[in-house]
């Protein structure tokens, strides 16, 4: 283990090592420091080097102590401090004895001692609770026994300092006793020790920021696109207004349409008479009730009749109308059997009433266009 020239105001907090699990001997301290609390002839000059400064007629805190009495050469030995004080009082966490000086380093070490790494695993610790009027600090404190021969040794600690703050500002510092503690060597009961190696390396985890912010951004990401996506899918299959239909032919183009079915059907020229004069008679009554406003197929010749005298204004080719549907009566209820010219001449007046019948407009958009002159300008 390397040692470091730590002063003695960092000494108690920064060391750190593997513990040694030994019979801990406790001694309370109240008071003037005990009579224990000097050290022998041989290290007089060790233990003068931590000092005491509390005032005439002040009250000492008390203070307990455990050190294992047992341990071995190179690994930590445990020094449990605990301090009882005023609650306005604190151990101070920066070290031990913070006004003292690199002698309690050079005692400590001349003694065997030493002090781990400050940044080990082995760091002291300091815990404070108050209860009341009345605070305790429990510090502590391990150090590393180095005898200077191999072979069982005893070795004494000398007196650490531990500084303490009051309320008011003023820094005091405490001093532990000194306690003796017997160490063997660790390879003592092993027959022809051979040095070990090295430990294997251990595997170390090392948070990978770039991947982490990746695959959050990618989880978000997705989480986006889906809800992007179910939106659009909402949105497609929303219900949309049906478009309006297509607006109903005129009813005499419709019924100029199957009158001209008739004439290209050429029932008259088949002998089938009957069957022209009744397809003939439908195309005009369903013209009829269209253009005003009836039932032409269910209604009969007389209630047609009614309905379009009071149409207004009157309808000039009224009479032409009676005279059709009259004829068209006689040939499918009385059983009358029309001759080629009369069937011929029924088509024309079907499609005369028509003519005659629908929108100014419309009659002459339906004329055909004139001629065009024949031999230059007129």
């Amino acid at each position: 283990m390397k040692r470091r020239g730590l002063s003695v105001s960092s000494a108690a907090l920064a060391c750190g090592a593997a513990l040694v699990v030994a019979p801990p001997a406790r001694a309370v301290v109240g008071g003037p420091p005990p009579a224990a609390s000097a050290a022998p002839a041989d290290d007089e000059e060790s233990s003068s080097t931590c000092k005491e400064t509390f005032p005439a007629g002040a009250e000492r805190p008390r203070m307990t102590e455990s050190f294992p009495d047992r341990g071995k050469s190179g690994y930590a030995l445990v020094l449990d401090v605990t301090v009882v004080h005023g609650k306005g009082e604190s151990i101070l966490p920066s070290g031990l004895g913070a006004e003292s000086t690199g002698e309690a380093m050079k005692a400590l070490e001349a003694a065997g001692f030493y002090l781990p790494n400050a940044k080990g695993a082995s760091a002291p610790k300091l815990e404070t609770k108050v209860d009341g009027n009345q605070g305790q600090s429990h510090l502590t404190i391990p150090v590393v026994a180095l005898p200077k021969k191999p072979g069982r040794a005893e070795l004494t600690l000398p007196p650490l300092p531990i500084a303490m703050a009051r309320a008011s500002g003023e820094v005091r510092t405490l001093c532990t006793a000194p306690h003796t503690v017997v160490l063997e060597d660790p390879i003592a009961n092993t027959p022809d020790p051979k040095p070990r190696g090295n430990p294997g390396p251990v595997r170390q985890l090392e948070e990978w920021t770039a991947a982490k912010y990746a695959a959050i951004g990618a989880a978000c990401a997705a989480v986006v696109a889906a809800l992007v996506a179910f939106l659009i899918r909402l949105w497609r299959r929303r219900p949309r207004p049906v478009p309006p239909p297509p607006p109903p032919r005129p009813p005499w183009e419709v019924a100029l349409e199957e009158l001209f079915d008739v004439r290209v059907a050429q029932l008259v020229e088949q002998g089938r008479f009957a069957e022209h004069f009744d397809r003939v008679s439908d195309a005009v009554r369903r013209y009829l009730g269209a253009r005003y406003g009836f039932d032409g197929l269910e209604t009969t010749t007389h209630e047609a009749m009614s309905a379009l005298r009071r149409v207004s204004p009157f309808i000039g080719a009224l009479t032409d109308i009676e005279s059709f549907l009259h004829n068209a009566d006689l040939v499918k209820f009385a059983k009358l059997t029309p001759t080629e010219p009369e069937c011929h001449s029924a088509l024309g007046q079907a499609e005369e009433i028509v003519r005659r019948t629908m929108p100014v407009e419309d009659r002459f958009a339906n004329l055909p266009a004139p001629a065009a002159p024949q031999g230059g300008a007129p």
